[in-house]
């Protein structure tokens, strides 16, 4: 079966492009499972039809005309998500400053950027202090809940996980998560992102969506890719 689906340009992340998790959490509600990977192998356009085309095998992809620009397929999923800050203290942590921002295209990032519409979520993860374990989270009061929505929410985390608390210039390859309930309009919610490993340019990450009580509402694990010319020594 195929059907189409079209990103408008509020959802970019980069200016010319939809925001991965965004697109993604599009993608995975095509498929029939509780657990999604999306692996994404060129930049969503936006504000175009995209076809969405279901395969034998259980995938499901997106084209752009021939061009494949994303698949998705039922995943498991092996991360645990790490003690949650409090709202508080999440809060502190995204108001520290940034450093090292990154690219000027990511500025109006749908999740983490500044917007001249203040349509985005605008969730700036930092890392929180005291803790040792990498993790970096933001505060988000939820809102305009959708599936997508709260894939996106977790999305941008991981980028400043692997960069310790600066959103660097990776972009996300894959993304493998599990939504196990949406938040409640308005509710009080805390995003963090921890780093995992990294394989030359490959940056691992988890991210995960807690709820005002502290439980988990969304899990990733994430694979992001460094440009080329940013690789370090692993």
């Amino acid at each position: 079966m195929t059907n189409t689906l079209s990103i408008d340009r509020r959802y970019r992340g980069p200016l010319t492009s939809a925001n991965g998790g965004y697109a993604s959490g599009l993608l995975a509600q095509e498929v029939d499972a509780d657990t999604v990977e999306v692996s994404l192998r060129l930049p969503p356009p936006l504000e175009r039809p995209l076809a969405v085309v279901d395969e034998a095998d259980g995938r499901v992809l997106l084209l752009d005309g021939d061009a494949l620009v994303a698949e998705a397929r039922p995943a498991e999923l092996d991360v645990t998500p790490p003690r949650p800050p409090s709202f508080e203290e999440a809060d502190e942590a995204s108001r520290s400053a940034p450093t090292g921002w990154g690219s000027p295209g990511f500025a109006e990032c749908f999740v983490c950027g500044t917007r001249p519409e203040h349509d985005g979520l605008e969730i700036k993860t930092r890392l929180v202090p005291g803790r040792e374990d990498g993790v970096v989270a933001a505060p988000w009061v939820a809102h305009g809940v959708r599936p997508e929505t709260v894939w996106a929410a977790i999305d941008c985390s991981g980028a400043y996980a692997v960069h310790s608390g600066a959103r660097g210039e990776p972009v996300l390859a894959r993304m493998t998560a599990r939504v196990v309930r949406l938040p409640d309009e308005g509710e009080r919610c805390v995003v963090v992102g921890w780093p995992i490993e990294r394989d030359g340019r490959k940056l691992h990450a988890g991210t995960a969506l807690y709820g005002a009580s502290g439980d988990v509402l969304a899990v990733s694990r994430q694979l992001w890719i460094e440009p080329r010319e940013r690789q370090t020594a692993a």
